[in-house]
């Protein structure tokens, strides 16, 4: 399907550009910052140990160390999926000042998970809803369970998803179920239907894993874009290749504790030795 025939089918009229985001913000802007954060479950050991960091726009930040180092834990925490144990979680808005997230609830949690949107590596899409309906279910929290369950979005909804799949150069598979697409083309939409929440933060939890070589590129390629356009991006990583050739920044995290925090050019044999101990002959 083309934009044309997408138009005639879902909506009278869509904008004739892509998604030149409102997301714009000034490099150095502070969006984020997290403090003496800590994470634990059931009264056992943090799996998140006095975690410090800021976070500015248009950051591209790669997370990593071994698995079970406590990066995914870190992201659902920082969305909200999961909540703190202590510690602050401090939103930068445009206007007024910063607020904790870590204590948010009810409509005000869902509001911050719009603004700080996530995707999974296993894509987290309704296979048998169409790709145009799994994109605009990113505005469930903006719109009701009741209208959302009979697919009634506005036209604006539904003209911006049409911009977001002809970016991604899914606009052809609109209308296809999603359990039909491949890995890659489930990641694209994914992240559709993140950006649909017009996020100022964007959380990628190991968004590659699952991807042949082709597609892992496509796909860091798209994040990379998106966090060119001002929006800060957070991506959960395996690669360390992957994260000298596409992140501004590094943290490396050990027993859930940052080791690392900078530029990824600085990551040393010694520090990567520290992350993933006898499993770094097995980076790549």
């Amino acid at each position: 399907m083309n934009r044309a025939q997408a138009q005639n089918v879902i909506i009278e009229h869509a904008p004739t550009t892509l998604p030149q985001v409102n997301y714009l913000r000034l490099q150095n802007k502070k969006v984020l910052s997290v403090k003496n954060l800590y994470k634990s479950y059931n009264n056992h050991s943090p799996v998140l140990s006095d975690i410090n960091f800021d976070l500015h726009a248009g950051e591209m930040v790669g997370v990593i160390g071994r698995s079970g180092a406590g990066k995914s834990t870190l992201l659902h925490v920082l969305n909200g999926t999961h909540p703190a144990t202590s510690g602050e979680i401090l939103d930068y808005p445009d206007v007024g000042m910063p607020r904790d997230v870590s204590v948010l609830s009810g409509r005000e949690l869902n509001r911050w998970r719009s603004k700080c949107g996530m995707i999974f590596q296993d894509f987290c899409l309704v296979p048998r809803l169409d790709v145009l309906t799994n994109v605009l279910l990113g505005r469930l929290s903006q719109t009701s369970t009741l209208k959302s369950l009979f697919k009634v979005f506005s036209q604006e909804d539904r003209a911006k998803a049409i911009d977001l799949l002809e970016w991604l150069n899914m606009l052809p598979h609109a209308l296809q179920r999603a359990e039909n697409l491949s890995g890659g083309q489930m990641q694209r939409v994914a992240i559709c239907r993140a950006l649909i929440q017009n996020p100022s933060i964007l959380l990628a939890d190991e968004p590659v894993a699952s991807l042949d070589p082709k597609n892992t590129q496509r796909i860091m390629r798209v994040l990379n874009d998106v966090s060119e356009q001002g929006i800060s991006v957070i991506v959960n990583l395996h690669s360390i290749d992957l994260v000298k050739e596409y992140c501004t920044r590094a943290i490396g995290i050990a027993k859930g504790e940052i080791i690392f925090d900078g530029n990824p050019a600085l990551l040393t044999d010694d520090i990567l030795h520290k992350l993933y101990g006898d499993e770094i002959s097995q980076l790549h």
